[in-house]
């Protein structure tokens, strides 16, 4: 690599840049230009996997409220109610609360939200709106199928759905924001796939909702675009 070109590794990092020079034979202006490709889908995904996190998030919120009364705490405050200790022995022997990690991703939710209020009375939306998507693709997981999703979150979606039909797709998605989120390289991975998933969980929840994104998406334009 020539001294004038030098910035774009320091940048870049040679093993990140490396990925896309063996993708292009090593011609760094078509390199580049795929890099630039790579930030554009990246920002169109996150554009639908944040508007498919929020309908989730919600549908999941409403379906955990739904046996609750007028007098009952937001579940958020009681994260006990639905992830109570759940006592498992681990490979190597050893006694596990099976449920300690939700917990604690509940308690660290609340705990953000208060600071945020200053003392004001917390939003049960706004400790949902600190929950990371990890926490809710993991509620689809088998492990907790009898707890919550046969009682619960069955309910979040179209009559009839499969479980599997959700967490699947959920853990890809997963996965791939996860990626993006980190701007990693999505050159390799088949998003058009992964924006059929997208669509898949979106039309469980909602056509309409399903409808909208498909509407407002950036992500079909820009994979046509790739380089």
């Amino acid at each position: 690599m020539s001294d004038p070109d030098r910035w774009i590794e320091d940048w870049l990092s040679p093993p990140r840049l490396a990925v896309y020079l063996a993708a292009t034979g090593h011609d760094l202006d078509r390199a580049l230009a795929l890099y630039e490709w790579n930030a554009r889908a990246a920002a169109a995904l996150h554009h639908d996997l944040g508007h498919l996190e929020v309908g989730l998030r919600n549908a999941y919120d409403r379906a955990l409220r739904r046996r609750d009364t007028p007098r009952d705490r937001h579940w958020a405050f009681d994260p006990s109610r639905h992830f109570p200790v759940v006592e498992q022995r681990a490979r190597n022997g050893a006694v596990i609360d099976a449920n300690a990690k939700p917990r604690a991703q509940i308690e660290s939710a609340v705990r953000s939200a208060r600071r945020d209020a200053k003392g004001a009375p917390t939003p049960p939306g706004k400790v949902i709106a600190e929950l990371q998507f990890g926490f809710w693709r993991y509620l689809s997981a088998a492990r907790h199928h009898d707890t919550l999703w046969i009682p619960y979150l069955r309910t979040a979606f179209r009559r009839g759905t499969d479980r599997r039909d959700v967490d699947k797709p959920v853990g890809r998605l997963h996965q791939l924001r996860n990626r993006v989120a980190h701007n990693e390289t999505l050159i390799e991975l088949d998003l058009r796939a992964r924006h059929r998933d997208l669509f898949a969980v979106a039309r469980l929840l909602s056509v309409p909702l399903h409808d909208h994104i498909a509407d407002c998406s950036p992500v079909p334009a820009v994979l046509d675009d790739r380089p």
